[in-house]
Order: structure tokens, then sequence, then C-alpha cells
């Protein structure tokens, strides 16, 4: 049996989760329970100025919507005396080291290299830098923060989804891991974190396997044992256009509100990308004994929104009576009629939201659609109708009457009279709408 893994999902609460979030999420959560394991809500909220707690209160509402249910919440804004104190140990070992250089040195030193002909990597110009000319700099009004020191040899692992990676330490710059004002960098803390833990699978998007690689050698310099990593595609737009400067629009308090169904999303985000066909699961269980994360593949992959709604629909009208009883109450729907008008209902929405739109009709009458030529038809038909109480059998048993009194049948004799009374030319059975209609259309 394989020992159960330790997965995290480490969102920064600095905007609301999207789907590509969800995509992360939802890998990993299904990493830890498919093994017996722990799925920890780490918060990433080192930017005091950006991390808010209404965003954090949010996501975490959004992970419940879904039934996303994490074993410990962990905030990285408690753990800023680890921080320190694991950056002092790996200055002790040689690997962080002081430099000054502004964005704009910088700038001219990348231009400079590339224009050489060489990759635009940090010359390590800090490392040759004396205690005395560190403390002029300061004097200067300069600030000094802290690289990273990477062993310039080749880093390689096996990925869950991209299978053997190597990366030439040599062509990565030293990475900056704490800023001039303090900051500790998602790098660093990351890593730290991990560590300590015992995160044991990591599945992120593909732009980070850089970072991967240098994380790597930052946990081994801990004295660490790095996790596995699974680096899955980024998403696209259904075009294959660039989707993360959309990514705010698809956040999913913007789905929920649109009536995606937390199945739907599940369902479709558990499988896109990957060899096995996108299926409506009907339970959490089923949706993680389906999942495999070496099914994924490497390339872009593509992601409508509009794919969620045929899905969303497939689930709503599956749901009993039992799921939308408390939802078709607070329409209005009489008791003794609520069951048949979810029976009537259920066959002509895509989401639940749609349901308060057929009672409208039927509580308050639909606008008629009646051509000229039908209008006198109509009338007469309706001056026919049988008193209430109407039921399943009043619909064939008035349609005779009409049939024998003005000679019209098929299309001719239903099309008038549906539109007629819902305003539309398609819908549910009418023998089973005209039992709930309230209200007759006026002419």
């Amino acid at each position: 049996m394989s020992r159960p893994t330790v997965t995290r999902f480490a969102p920064s609460p600095t905007g609301y989760i999207h789907v590509g979030n969800l995509r992360t999420a939802l890998m990993n959560f299904m990493i830890a329970r498919k093994s017996g394991g722990e799925f920890i809500l780490r918060l990433d909220d080192t930017d005091q100025e950006r991390s808010k707690q209404e965003y954090a209160d949010a996501l975490m509402a959004d992970l419940d919507w879904l039934g996303l249910h994490w074993d410990r919440v962990e905030k990285q804004s408690l753990r800023m005396d680890r921080y320190r104190e694991a950056a002092e140990d790996l200055k002790a070992k040689g690997r962080f080291y002081e430099v000054f250089e502004s964005p704009v040195e910088l700038d001219l030193k990348r231009k400079k290299q590339l224009n050489m002909g060489k990759p635009p990597v940090y010359d390590r110009a800090g490392l040759a830098l004396s205690e005395e000319e560190k403390a002029k700099l300061r004097a200067e009004g300069r600030d000094g923060y802290w690289r990273f020191l990477l062993d310039q040899t080749r880093i390689e692992w096996t990925d869950g989804i991209l299978g053997p990676v190597s990366i030439d330490a040599a062509s990565v710059s030293d990475p900056v891991l704490i800023r001039a004002d303090g900051q500790v960098l998602y790098t660093f803390a990351s890593s730290v974190d991990d560590i300590d833990m015992g995160v044991t699978f990591i599945v992120r998007g593909a732009d980070h396997v850089t970072n991967t690689a240098t994380q790597i050698q930052i946990m081994e310099a801990m004295g660490g044992t790095p996790p596995a990593f699974a680096h899955h595609s980024l998403l696209t737009g259904a075009k294959g256009e660039e989707l993360s400067k959309r990514l705010g629009t698809l956040s999913l308090r913007d789905l929920r509100a649109r009536g995606v169904e937390p199945f739907a999303l599940l369902s479709l985000m558990a499988r896109l990308g990957s060899s096995k066909p996108v299926e409506l699961a009907s339970s959490m269980e089923e949706l993680i004994e389906g999942f495999d994360v070496g099914s994924f593949g490497s390339a872009p992959t593509k992601f409508d929104a509009e794919d969620l709604f045929p899905l969303t629909r497939h689930y709503v009208q599956g749901l009993p009576f039992s799921a939308v009883k408390e939802r078709i109450a607070a329409l209005g729907v009489p008791e003794d009629k609520a069951e048949d008008f979810w029976a009537v209902a259920r066959g002509n929405i895509t989401v639940l939201a749609d349901l308060e739109g057929w009672w409208t009709l039927f509580r308050d009458g639909a606008t008629p659609l009646v051509a000229d030529e039908d209008r006198a038809f109509v009338a007469e038909a309706l001056a026919m109708l049988p008193e209430r109480p109407w039921t399943r059998d009043t619909w064939g048993q008035w349609t005779a009457l009409v049939k024998e009194a003005t000679g019209r049948k098929g299309k001719g004799l239903f099309m008038p009279l549906r539109k007629a009374l819902t305003g539309q030319e398609h819908g549910p059975e009418m023998a089973d709408v005209l039992p709930l209609l309230q209200k007759l259309p006026r002419l």
C-alpha cells in the first residue's frame, strides 16, 4: 500500500480564486484524498499590502462550496520568525549573499549580456563585495537584498506530468529571496514551508518549472528532502488565446453567480487536459477514484466556460425533488403543486435560477404569441376551455373539443394554443403545463 501523500494548495489572498487556481487545488486535493493523506490550505500572505482577509475568507468559502475541504490552514504571515531563522542558517552555510543593484542597473546588465550573445543571468557581482564596500553602499542610501547562491549543476527530477526534467542551474539567475524591505518572497517561504510541513507531492502550473528547479536546491541546502512534483499545463481560451488576462472574469464566485453547479465545475476541471473523457461525476468519491495525474498532457489546455453549462444542465435535471424542495417553496409555488412544478420544469432548465422564469410564467401568465390569422381561432378555443380544476387529462379533452368545433388538427391546432398559453414555441408537455397555469392570457 502506498504511503499517505501530503499535498498543499497555496494561494495568495490578493484576489478571488479563478478556474486556473481551482485546477491546482483540485489536483492536490484528489491526490491527498486518494492516498488517505493530508490536504493543507496554506495562505501565502507575506505581501501584507496586497493580501486581504476578505479574499482569504472568499477563497475558503469557494473551496467549501465545491467540497474541497482542507485538513488544516497555515498562514505564512505567522511564520516570519521561522523564515528569518532559515535565512540565518543559509547565510551561515554561505548560500545567501547580499546584493545592492537597482532595477535600472540590473536591466543595463541584462541588455549588455544579450548584446554579447550571452544569457541574461545575474553576474554574481554581489559576491565580490567587501564589508567596507557594503557599508559604503548603505551610507549612500542603498538597501541590500538577498539572493540564494545556486550550485551551478544540472537540476533534475521526474515530473508527474512532464516526465524527466533537467535544468542547467548556470542558465538561471540566483533568485532573490528576501527584498530590501525585508519581505520574504514566495520562492523562499514556500521552500521552508514545504519542508517544515512534510509536503510530499506538489502539483502546480507549468509556469513554475524554473521555480521548482531553484526550490529543489533551496530545500536541499536546508537539509530537507524535496517533494515529488507535477506541473500541469496552462489554460488558454477556447480559441487558444492567452487566458491569464481574462482569469479575473472567470472567478469561481462569478461562475457560481451564473448558476454553475459544483459537480459540473469539478467534473470538467478533473479531466480537462487529460486523456480521459469529461464525464459528469455523481460524487466526490467517483471523481477521486477516476483521477490519475499521469493522464494529463503538457500541451496548453483550452478552457471554455460555456462547456460548464451542458454539465450543469445534466446535473440539475437529474436532481430529485427533495434537493430542490426548499428552493421551489421560496419561489412561492403552492405546496400541493410544488412536486408537479418540478416534474414539468426540470427538463427545460439549464441552471436552477431558470425555475423562477417558469414559475413567473405559470403564476402571472405569458405574453401570448398569436399570429393575426390565428387570433379568432385562439379566442374561440379559450372560450371552450373547461372550468377549473384542470388535470393532466384536460389538455386532451379540450383540444378534442376544439378540433371538432374548428376542424383544425395537428400542428395547426396545437401550436397556436401552446404559443398563446406559454408565449413559446417549445417547452414542456402542454398536458402537464395546463394544471399549473394560474392565469390565462389576455388577447
